[in-house]
């Protein structure tokens, strides 16, 4: 142990040496040259193809895989209405004619193009055309298309209402709310980190060397996530987009630790050198611990089965240590490289007072400690009452219209398709079973109440491929039953060996491999975290009541937003990851200011006994950790700007609870938790079995009638 001591005091010494930090800063610049380039690359290198977000095993991914066999699997079905509500003339039928036509030539799209179709009310014509996604780009080819068909068919008659929709335009729709998100996540992130950097530091200097650090965590860590996903790991818009925000925000907040306990040794050495090994000593336990923490937390979701899912860990993961990497090298070679006046106007000198020994939070630490049990019951009465709002949660997965805050064409579209034609149209339930079976599979599949026609087989390779049209929306609870049953008749035909898939297929699966993994990861995070906190505070009672917390304020951010979602912002529903990502982000990260605090605990607890120790914590941590937690908060709330539902409510809950562990969790209820178990709390480590010579708790801290409320 000693020996390790000793090893961790030598590397503490390097970033911030006299020589190590040119070594260390010619070392990221080698980093930014060689990674840089690779950094802009990773948008290409993005995998948003369906195969890429769903689950692997799942019955609609091996009909996915299946269809290769009979047409391109990148082909995407689009359809387009014309409407008008006195009826369609003669004229706008040929109009119709003319423009599939003219659909044909445009890039990407092909010839197999069905209709013109009138509807029977005679108030609507639709017409289907395939989209052929290209290797390249992917879903971004849809856009383009759709725009080119928007084009076409909006002109002559204004009198004649256009949209397209279907799958084309719901991802052209998608493609457009994700398009430039990279760039919004960016600059709006910077912003909220600048903001709350020059409010915290009061510096117009300091704040640019942790954003500097962030920034270049930020491109070597989008380079290293490129070359892993050349080597087959998959790589989303989703994952980048989560990766951007989450090396900005955490990035940022073991900036904050590590400046912290850097200013407050400035304050008790001369040597600025001596002061930053000192710093690194010291909290550099803590922001490992909470890396650690987070990173093996986000790989946890490598166990997952839906796909987008499990290839979002190791993209956070690279995040996380390449954000601790830089943190705990970069950030400290810059800080001694500029010396103190980099904290200019106030500039912290050897022999000053540390002004968080009678600050804000030495206050609160005082006001705990004189009710420290009714203090933390009370604080638990609330957070439970709060977790109640979880009974309104419907994280079922979302409809078509659900998963925009907005009403786009696409949408629209899709309802007057609905009014006017049966609603499947343009998404059918796609079956491929052995060829020698296909009449049985093809009665089992046109018997199935639901389904309005099938069309005709095509055979090949010794699999039959069809197709149903359902009758109700593909997005409807209506047509996901209708897939359930035409499963059930299929596998029931002994030896056709029939798989059942297609849009509706694919959303089914997708929410049952979410609620599988919600079962499966959570507990496993839950255990990685304990082992961690177990393994940091050399005890078995602190972890329990850490996770314990932690839970409780992930039920309380849960409960609480489902509150929001339902009676302020009247979203539908929640999306089928929502809750799993949701634990996974405020867990991890939630659980980082439960450590920078009781690591800081257990250092004083050792000098001056557990409850005072609680007092010296929280008044030392309190400012720093309020700031990292307001960084945080605002960098996921980010994710709100996106049109897009799934971002908007992972990106407020998570928000929400990084507040409440900043503000209540943390500052009130761990700490008074703290103070009431006192040293039983490091139970079984010695800390916990022995009494301590105790410094007195200030006067003013402690209840009239209890003088000895500390060594109790």
């Amino acid at each position: 142990m000693n020996a390790l001591r000793r090893a961790g005091n030598t590397l503490a010494r390097i970033p911030g040496g006299r020589i190590g930090k040119w070594v260390v800063l010619g070392v990221w610049v080698v980093l930014l040259v060689g990674l840089g380039s690779l950094a802009g690359k990773l948008t290409g290198a993005e995998d948003n193809q369906a195969s890429s977000w769903l689950p692997g095993s799942a019955e609609s991914t091996q009909v996915l895989n299946l269809t290769g066999q009979f047409q391109s699997t990148s082909l995407v079905p689009t359809v387009v209405v014309y409407q008008r509500e006195s009826g369609i003339t003669p004229a706008d039928l040929t109009k119709a004619r003319q423009d599939a036509a003219a659909f044909a030539k445009v890039p990407h799209a092909t010839n197999k193009i069905v209709g013109p179709i009138p509807s029977k009310d005679g108030k609507a014509i639709e017409t289907i055309v395939q989209i052929e996604l290209g290797q390249n780009n992917g879903w971004n080819d849809l856009k383009p298309a759709v725009d080119a068909f928007k084009s076409t068919a909006s002109t002559g008659d204004p009198g004649l209402t256009v949209y397209v929709t279907g799958p084309g335009g719901m991802g052209a729709d998608e493609s457009a709310a994700f398009s430039g998100i990279d760039g919004v996540l960016l600059y709006s992130t910077i912003a909220v980190v600048v903001i709350l950097l020059l409010l915290t530091y009061r510096s117009p200097v300091l704040w640019l060397l942790p954003l500097t650090s962030a920034g270049l965590a930020l491109t070597v860590a989008e380079g290293v996530v490129y070359l892993l996903a050349k080597h087959g790991l998959t790589v989303n818009a989703q994952s980048a987009g989560i990766l951007l925000v989450l090396v900005m925000g955490a990035g940022t907040d073991y900036a904050l630790l590590l400046v912290a306990r850097y200013r407050e040794e400035l304050r008790r050495h001369e040597d600025r050198h001596e002061a930053m090994a000192v710093a690194l000593h010291r909290a550099g336990p803590a922001i490992i611990a909470s890396a650690a923490t987070v990173g093996i937390g986000m790989l946890c979701l490598t166990a997952a089965q839906m796909n987008s899912t499990s290839g979002l860990g190791p993209v956070c993961a690279v995040g996380v240590i390449v954000a601790l990497l830089a943190m705990v090298t970069l950030l400290p070679a810059l800080l001694t490289i500029f010396g103190r006046w980099i904290f200019w106007p106030v500039r912290p000198t050897a022999g000053t007072e540390d002004p968080t020994a009678t600050g804000f939070w030495a206050k609160i630490g005082g006001g705990i400690a004189k009710r420290q049990r009714l203090v933390w019951v009370g604080t638990v009465v609330v957070l439970g009452a709060l977790a109640f709002g979880i009974s309104g949660l419907k994280a079922d997965g979302l409809s078509n219209a659900g998963q925009f805050t907005n009403t786009p064409p696409s949408i629209i579209g899709q309802q007057v398709v609905a009014a006017h034609f049966p609603a499947g149209a343009g998404s059918p339930v796609v079956v491929i079973a052995n060829d020698s079976y296909a009449p049985q599979v093809e009665v089992a599949l046109a018997t199935t109440p639901g389904i309005s026609s099938v069309d005709d087989p095509v055979s090949k390779n010794g699999y039959v491929y069809m197709q149903g049209n359902l009758t109700a929306a593909p997005d409807s609870q209506a047509a996901k039953n209708v897939v359930d049953q035409v499963r059930a008749n299929v596998h029931a035909i002994e030896g056709a060996d029939a798989k059942v898939g297609g849009n509706t297929a694919v959303t089914m699966d997708t929410e049952r491999a979410s609620q599988h993994d919600d079962k499966v990861i959570i507990p496993l995070i839950l255990l990685v975290v304990l082992v961690i906190l177990g393994l940091l505070l050399r005890a078995l009672v602190a972890p329990l009541v850490l996770i314990g917390t932690v839970v409780l304020s992930f039920g309380a951010a849960l409960g609480l937003s489902v509150i929001f979602f339902n009676n302020v912002f009247h979203f539908s529903g929640e999306d089928a990851a929502y809750p799993l990502l949701s634990f996974v982000f405020l867990v991890a990260l939630g659980i980082d200011y439960n450590i920078f605090l009781m690591t800081r605990i257990r250092e004083e607890a050792v000098k001056v006994g557990t409850k005072r120790g609680a007092l010296i914590g929280l008044a030392a941590t309190g400012g720093v950790i309020t700031s990292a937690g307001m960084i945080l908060a605002g960098t996921f709330g980010v994710l709100g700007t996106l049109p897009v539902v799934g971002f908007a409510e992972i990106g407020f809950t998570v928000s929400l609870g990084v507040l409440l562990d900043t503000f209540i969790v943390r500052s009130i209820l761990v700490t008074a938790l703290a103070m009431d178990l006192d040293r039983r709390i490091w139970w079984p480590s010695k800390l916990g079995r022995r009494a301590t010579a105790l410094a007195a708790v200030p006067a003013q801290a402690l209840p009239a009638d209890e003088p000895d409320a500390v060594s109790r």
